[in-house]
């Protein structure tokens, strides 16, 4: 029987993390798997909401890709379950994933993505992006990306990218074997679209994402998307930050990607 070890990465986030804890705890097959915490930041309040719940670290890094690395060398188990700290999997979730890599062509995946707050901008954001990843298969680390852990190791982990490291690892996954989309929801909060407009944030991934798609730096833009080490992410912008240009900025993107994708 497969080992499970689910790796939360987390930075000023303790109240987030703890109600997470709580939600793994109530998951049937829970108990035969290990949970690790890779934390950065709030050392106090971050140890309490672990509570003696999963396995503490304090690896060094702050950006996600670093700590999910630093859990991943940690885990014990046959299958790494990457979580949010603000995700909730469903009730089924280790169930699902066991089913899924009793095929042994498919080396990992993801599950469908829904955020918990029943705002209509986000039901349209997630609509958008349901289309995306389906297409695609390119997952994004709020869908709960799971994948062998010799897969994992082989593939050298996460990139060591301050932004798009979970896209980058999606991408290179496929190439590995059958990346499955599991059609139950993880759900996570859309608290960072709600903070900073969802149609703001939005604009901002479709403006990072046609970055990539052309292969141009979007490390540079990481704090704005992340937040600074100091703050909880997701935390509200400030009005200096050159956010109100994102909608042009995407625009004029986009229309290179078509240029380029057309030439």
């Amino acid at each position: 029987m497969r080992r499970l070890s689910i790796v939360i990465p987390v930075r000023n986030d303790a109240a987030a993390l703890g109600r997470t804890l709580d939600h793994l705890a109530r998951l049937p097959g829970v108990a035969h798997a290990e949970t690790i915490v890779a934390a950065a930041g709030d050392v106090v309040s971050t140890t309490a909401a672990v509570g003696g719940r999963a396995r503490l670290l304090w690896p060094g890094g702050s950006t996600r890709a670093q700590l999910m690395n630093a859990g991943a060398a940690a885990a014990g188990g046959d299958v790494l379950l990457f979580l949010h700290a603000d995700s909730f999997p469903p009730c089924d979730a280790l169930a699902l994933i066991a089913r899924a890599l009793d095929d042994p062509g498919a080396v990992g995946g993801a599950f469908e993505h829904r955020f918990a707050e029943p705002v209509w901008s986000l039901r349209a954001i997630t609509a958008i992006n349901r289309v995306r990843y389906r297409l695609t298969r390119n997952y994004y680390g709020d869908q709960g990306i799971f994948v062998r852990a010799d897969v994992f190791r082989a593939m050298g982990g996460y990139r060591d990218l301050a932004l798009m490291e979970d896209l980058d690892f999606a991408q290179r996954l496929k190439r590995r074997g059958r990346s499955v989309l599991l059609r139950a929801p993880l759900v996570t909060s859309g608290r960072r679209f709600l903070a900073r407009g969802p149609w703001r944030t939005f604009f901002l991934i479709v403006w990072l994402l046609a970055r990539w798609t052309l292969r141009l730096d979007t490390e540079r833009y990481a704090e704005r998307w992340r937040g600074p080490d100091s703050r909880p992410p997701g935390s509200a912008w400030p009005e200096h930050n050159g956010a109100g240009n994102l909608l042009r900025q995407a625009t004029h993107a986009l229309s290179r990607v078509r240029a380029t994708r057309y030439k």
